[in-house]
């Protein structure tokens, strides 16, 4: 038979073909089925199932999933963990006649892997606000390293009033300008003093969870609630270039019931949160991330006497996100009259034993003329421009130049403070304690 022209005509050979391999392949499995039954090869069904399942998708072509084994899982790769040495952000402010103060505060905290923000607030005359930008400036290892950074707009802030809170939301937005890169953020004022190495201190929180905050406070008000949460208040530094005191209003307040006030130190030690834009990020620092009650509570506390006694404490507590990773410690060691007063007891070298018995990693408040030099700190075998030493030194003299940043010596004060860290973070006080 002649072809058709535009048609394609299989010879029969070809469609005996097409069917020739399967009938083939499934004569052959009936033949070794029977074989295998007479000679007891395959004696379960399990067996014969295996062998179809195997049979069927080489035929079919289709691939089926591959079963989940534990063995797999296992050996995935772990996630990204944190790096093992932390990196503290520090705000260190002062008034007038607060330089020298402030001056000794920071050679003794510092540490190449951290980062500063200091202020001299605008009640302290210009002179002195331009001398510690000298300082700043014509200090070797700190014009080297860089990470020490000054508020060159003063803020006036008044003390008992709301531009406190201003003023540290001013820090943190700009060390979350410059970098995002930092864990805990920490409060010190010109009278404070370190009474452990930044060494020590880097070692001890390199062994904390990250998501920890260090807020002392208490939701029992006490003699606060008539001098402190009901009072009406006006702090004259939101408007005023020149420092003046808060004063009074009436009427009195009541005490809200859209949220808890709590109550504590004005100087937690609170973690960042990683999130993105400044606004964000000062409110990540507050614990709340992107909703609404930390700008509620910022304006309730506008009119609260020493707001930043409470401010951060009732912002962080009336968070169920974060509530629960509060420790109720605030890394001082402060000595109070009882009850207490407006202002701590000044310290002294007298006072030494106590303060080291208390196994804090901050003291407050010393004096202007206070030699402020213990066995914690070394400063008595400081390197080069005064700072305290540590394992980051290198170069001659000692500590002019950088080394490794991650490396650490840790001294005495790391045992106390995990000591410390065993009672208020690893022990059952700490969820015991937790915005109560």
């Amino acid at each position: 038979m002649e072809p058709v022209k535009g048609r394609v005509y299989l010879p029969p050979i070809a469609m005996k073909r097409k069917w020739a391999l399967p009938l083939f392949s499934f004569s052959l499995l009936v033949v070794f089925f029977l074989t295998s039954l007479n000679m007891g090869l395959l004696g379960s069904v399990p067996a014969i199932n295996s062998v179809l399942s195997l049979f069927l998708d080489r035929t079919s072509g289709e691939r089926r999933p591959s079963p989940n084994f534990v063995e797999a899982k296992l050996s995935a790769p772990p996630p990204v963990s944190s790096p093992p040495v932390p990196r503290l952000a520090y705000l260190v402010s002062g008034s007038k006649g607060d330089l020298d103060r402030l001056w000794r505060t920071l050679h003794a905290l510092y540490h190449p892997r951290n980062l500063y923000v200091v202020h001299l607030d605008l009640e302290s005359p210009a002179a002195e606000r331009n001398e510690l930008a000298v300082r700043l400036a014509n200090h070797t290892l700190f014009a080297k390293v860089g990470n020490i950074h000054m508020i060159q707009k003063a803020n006036m802030v008044t003390y008992r009033g709301p531009t406190m809170v201003s003023n540290t939301l001013h820090a943190c937005a700009i060390l979350l300008k410059k970098t995002k890169e930092w864990d805990w953020f920490i409060n010190l004022s010109a009278s404070d003093y370190p009474l452990v190495t930044q060494d020590d201190l880097l070692f001890s929180f390199s062994k904390l969870p990250r998501n920890l905050n260090f807020v002392e406070h208490t939701s029992r008000l006490g003699w606060k609630e008539g001098k402190r949460a009901k009072p009406l208040m006006v702090d004259p530094g939101l408007y005023l270039m020149n420092k003046s005191d808060v004063f009074f209003v009436s009427p009195k307040r009541q005490l809200p019931t859209a949220f808890k006030l709590f109550t504590g130190g004005g100087n937690p030690l609170k973690r960042r949160v990683g999130v993105d834009g400044p606004d964000e990020g000062v409110r990540g620092v507050l614990h709340l991330g992107l909703g609404q009650p930390p700008r509620i509570l910022l304006m309730y506390y506008t009119n609260f006497v020493s707001s930043p006694e409470g401010y951060f404490q009732t912002v962080i507590c009336n968070s169920p996100e974060f509530n629960g990773t509060v420790v109720n410690y605030d890394l001082h060691y402060i000595s109070w009259d009882v009850p207490p007063r407006q202002h701590p007891h000044t310290l002294s070298v007298n006072d030494t034993r106590k303060m080291i018995q208390s196994n804090a990693p901050f003291a407050r408040k010393f004096r202007r003329t206070t030699r402020c030099s213990t066995r914690s700190t070394r400063s008595s075998s400081a390197g080069e421009d005064g700072v305290t030493p540590g394992g980051w030194c290198a170069g001659k003299p000692r500590c002019s130049l950088v080394g490794d940043e991650t490396r650490l010596r840790p001294g005495p004060g790391s045992r106390r403070l995990q000591r410390l860290m065993d009672r208020v973070v690893q022990s059952p006080a700490f969820e015991a304690n937790q915005c109560r």
